[in-house]
């Protein structure tokens, strides 16, 4: 069987090797293309030094099957999502690998609707993928700094108006990626003094070292420059991470928190629910449930959060890793504007991050990554449905195991909750020997 192109997130790979060689990033343009029909495609990505070669593949295999391009260059995944939207455009197109190091990248698909596009316009690529008759190696591109400015501005029009978040001190660590050339302009015009790292993209040093996957820069950084709150991006800056004054990191769960509790009293929260994934820790729900909102739980990945929340007409909803999708605002999961919200929820009450967050205790938990040679069904790994069974035995209803492989890795994810830090680190390494055993490199 043909491996599928396509994973959770995208198409994603080492740069230069299949499925993000040239040919194959060609096919994949020029099919999307052919799909969206006569209309204008927008291309953007973050800083990787390979961003410039695939988006002039992608824009002679777009002209070849006769659309348009319009390119914003540096931008974030957000950026290009709503562009689609604004400009009436027939679909998008994003190269990045998001938090992945800078030797890998991606192509990430945009619906004319600004939402990512359903998996069956991926499956109907990957069935026309043939039908690409090979053009150009690559166009040249101009980019248009212009669309970078009215993605800004509607980041801004998204906030209360006159300066709100005027009196924080904000320190933001850019990830050298997409946020990299806008986050100071952005936080510093709605009114905070702000301090930025991580702000000089060389093609290479895309998350390396800093960024939301490294939380100990930001927190560190927070405390030298005395600022209120600290904001850690991702690659392409769809996913935040903040900490508070005393550099405690406060993840996607945590902002769901916020965000849900301060939308909640203002009645701005339909149904009173929200949308988290099977990885959100159980003290979220916990958490909620002192204000009456119910967390509506779904698969792993933005694409699964935001099926679920258009499917039942929730507004809010996010993964513990720093996406968060607020349909009011946006399509999709936006960093800066995450970050920006909720700092201007700071502002507003007076109140410190630390303040806001209190009401949430988190279970403890472990989550173990374990690289494998390849991805046999789990049911069938030999012992490991029996260790599965013998931890959700002792642990009984004051914790829970989720076993998983990552879509966009060769990782399969154990995740295990419980009472006790100590107790849940042994069980979840009785689990990841038998991996390790089985399918570990």
């Amino acid at each position: 069987m043909t491996p599928r192109l396509f994973g959770t997130d995208g198409m994603r790979a080492v740069f230069g090797t299949p499925p993000l060689d040239r040919p194959t990033v060609q096919a994949v343009g020029y099919c999307f293309a052919r799909l969206c029909g006569d209309g204008v495609l927008i291309l953007g990505g973050d800083t990787r030094a390979s961003r410039a070669e695939i988006t002039g593949w992608l824009a002679a295999a777009i002209r070849a099957a006769g659309c348009e391009v319009r390119s914003a260059g540096v931008v974030p995944t957000p950026a290009v999502a709503y562009l689609v939207t604004e400009l009436g455009a027939a679909g998008g197109i994003v190269v990045s690998a998001s938090h992945n190091p800078y030797t890998d990248n991606g192509v990430k698909l945009i619906g004319a609707d600004g939402f990512k596009v359903d998996p069956s316009v991926e499956q109907a690529i990957e069935d026309r993928i043939a039908d690409w008759v090979r053009g150009s190696a690559g166009d040249q591109l101009h980019d248009e700094p212009e669309l970078a400015d009215r993605y800004l501005d509607h980041l801004a029009a998204s906030l209360p108006p006159n300066r709100p978040l005027a009196g924080l001190r904000i320190a933001v660590d850019a990830a050298n990626g997409a946020a990299a050339p806008y986050a100071e302009r952005l936080f510093a015009g709605l009114g905070a003094d702000c301090a930025v790292t991580c702000d000089r993209p060389d093609g290479r040093n895309i998350n390396l070292d800093c960024g939301s996957t490294c939380t100990g820069r930001i927190a560190a950084f927070t405390r030298a420059t005395g600022s209120d709150l600290g904001v850690a991006v991702d690659g392409d800056a769809d996913r935040a991470l903040l900490c508070d004054h005393r550099g405690r990191i406060c993840d996607g769960d945590i902002l769901l928190y916020v965000r849900a509790t301060h939308l909640a009293a203002r009645d701005e929260l339909p149904g009173r629910r929200i949308v988290a994934t099977t990885m959100s820790n159980m003290g979220l729900e916990k958490a909620l449930e002192a204000g009456n909102v119910d967390v509506v739980r779904c698969g792993v990945g933005d694409r699964e959060v935001v099926e679920v929340m258009r499917r039942e007409g929730i507004r809010l909803g996010g993964e513990q890793s720093g996406h968060l999708v607020d349909l009011e605002l946006g399509t999709t999961g936006d960093g800066l504007l995450t970050a920006a919200a909720v700092a201007a929820i700071v502002a507003a009450s007076g109140r410190p991050l630390a303040d806001l967050a209190a009401g949430f205790r988190r279970f403890p938990q472990t989550l173990r990554n374990v690289r494998v040679r390849e991805k046999q069904p789990l049911e069938s790994v030999p012992g490991l449905s029996e260790a599965v069974a013998s931890v959700e035995r002792e642990l009984g209803t004051s914790g829970r195991v989720l076993l998983r492989y990552s879509g966009t890795e060769a990782l399969a994810r154990v995740m295990i909750e419980g009472p006790d830090q100590a107790r849940i680190e042994e069980l979840c390494g009785s689990i990841t020997s038998v991996l390790e055993a089985e399918l570990g490199t």
